[in-house]
């Protein structure tokens, strides 16, 4: 494992934890619609909160399960590929909702890093 594989798996892993456990009540300028909030974000996308705890959950494990790839490389394919699909329909609920492209950067960045790790 190179380098930037370590570095890629941090910034993928670290950033959706820092999302979903400390930033999870935070207003930030990437929240879909008007949601100062992910459980409004959830909202704004039309999803029931039931979603959003699954979603949350498969996320956290992901990105644990990325970061523990840098030294089980065995779990990194399902990890990645995980994170891209989540990604994939994060990306997909910002356009469902008409928000400006800024908004949907991160979800997008996401998802491009977790192929580019699966590729590499």
């Amino acid at each position: 494992m190179n380098y930037l594989e370590i570095v890629l798996k941090l910034i993928v892993g670290l950033s959706i934890l820092n999302v979903w456990l400390l930033r999870a009540k935070n207003s930030t300028p990437f929240r879909g619609g008007s949601a100062s909030n992910i459980k409004e974000e959830f909202e704004v996308y039309g999803l029931p909160s039931w979603f959003m705890v699954a979603v949350g959950t498969l996320k956290v494990l992901l990105s644990i399960g990325l970061i523990a790839s840098i030294w089980y490389p065995g779990v990194e394919m399902v990890t990645s590929l995980g994170i891209a699909v989540l990604m994939a329909g994060a990306v997909s609920m910002h356009i469902k909702v008409g928000d400006p492209i800024k908004k949907a950067f991160p979800a997008t960045l996401f998802l491009i890093l977790s192929v580019v790790i699966y590729l590499i």
